[in-house]
């Protein structure tokens, strides 16, 4: 007989944690607690929070910490694990699965006081590598407020003039990344959505994949735009990278562009149901080598196709599964990024959004991409 399953139990913000959000789709600044006894879930709030969780947390029922303070009134100054313990113990819990991720501190004092805690390895919620169909709705719009931020970026980058020594001005003023970006996240807050580290990167900076960008923007030059906001509303991410050219590229940065194109367009022709993803992502990267990017070292600097393929995305930017990682199931939503880095030449990065279908894939994701604009 198989033994029933730990309860489960989180203490966290669900504006930072993206199991908590998960579990009570309720945003809260700061840690309160959860706990799902069978199929049945309880939380517990401030009384600044619990007439704002009755209207809006999925959980049935919800317990005011005010409520548990009377019952500790005898004891002083008592803390917020004593309300946790008191809570717990009131519900005979004496043994409890909690996220990797559990802050450590915490987990000694409630152990201290007689509660086990029990490390859940991988996912906490192995269904949120499963999106439903609500799921992609809400994804859907998060991945249309990244596509406004991208239009900004490329309207603003049309409108740009190149002037001496190929120096991008825009609005009588010199264009440089740090005005693009906020150009682009302000396009982003206005549609709902909250910016977080928008890449604007130009000519050698946009050899090093993460690097946001900084100063001024050349015309001639590859310029990755990478955009990934999250949904106000939601929590949920987008996530979208195009490379362009203000003004005209050469033959090598056009091959460039275009090997880097092809390489994701037989991503997603071969990404479907139990197809293994890093053979996927190996096919890619021997297309690559085959074009004359190979990945290798090069004077200390890393050249060709030197990340993964691409990462599972939702309420967190990265998030299971890894593409190279993983064996594709119906419902994971994926990114599809190839890219290829030769310094001296520049860098080349194309992304979008799938959800792996019955029979193949779904882009989620519709910008066009531009290239010599």
């Amino acid at each position: 007989m198989s033994k029933a399953p730990l309860p489960k139990l989180i203490i966290a913000s669900s504006d930072h944690d993206a199991d908590m959000l998960y579990a009570t789709g309720f945003f809260v600044p700061d840690a309160f607690l959860f706990l799902q006894q069978g199929k049945r879930s309880t939380i517990v709030l401030s009384d600044l929070e619990i007439d704002r969780g009755r209207k809006e947390a999925r959980v049935d029922k919800i317990v005011a910490y005010s409520d548990i303070s009377k019952r500790l009134k005898k004891r002083k100054n008592a803390s917020f694990v004593d309300h946790a313990v008191a809570f717990l113990q009131e519900r005979k819990v004496r043994r409890v699965a909690v996220p990797a991720s559990f802050p450590l501190g915490l987990a000694r004092d409630l152990e201290k006081a007689g509660i086990k805690l029990v490390p859940q390895p991988g996912l906490f919620w192995p269904e949120r590598e499963h999106k439903t169909a609500d799921e992609l709705k809400l994804m859907r719009q998060a991945i249309a407020i990244t596509e406004t931020g991208m239009a900004r970026g490329v309207e603003v980058l049309r409108a740009a003039k190149i002037g001496p020594q190929k120096a991008l001005r825009w609005n009588g003023a010199p264009l440089t990344s740090e005005i693009l970006r906020a150009e682009i996240d302000s396009a982003i807050l206005r549609a709902g959505g909250v910016p977080a580290n928008t890449i604007v990167a130009g000519g050698e900076q946009a050899c090093d994949p993460h690097e946001r960008g900084h100063g001024p923007l050349r015309g001639n030059e590859l310029i990755i735009l990478d955009i990934f906001p999250r949904s106000a509303a939601s929590g949920y991410f987008g996530d979208l990278t195009r490379t362009v050219v203000r003004g005209r590229a050469s033959e090598a940065q056009r091959h460039l562009w275009d090997t880097c194109l092809e390489g994701q367009k037989r991503a997603l022709r071969a990404m479907k149901p139990k197809v293994v993803g890093k053979e996927v992502q190996d096919g890619v990267r021997e297309f690559f080598t085959a074009q004359g990017y190979p990945t290798e070292q090069r004077n200390g600097r890393w050249n060709g196709f030197f990340h993964g393929l691409g990462h599972g995305l939702g309420l967190e930017i990265h998030e299971s599964p890894r593409v190279a990682a993983t064996t594709f199931r119906p419902g994971q939503v994926v990114t599809v990024e190839p890219g290829i880095y030769i310094p001296g030449l520049g860098g080349v990065r194309h992304e979008d959004v799938i959800t792996i279908t019955q029979t193949g894939n779904r882009l989620l994701s519709g910008f066009p991409k531009p290239f010599e604009i």
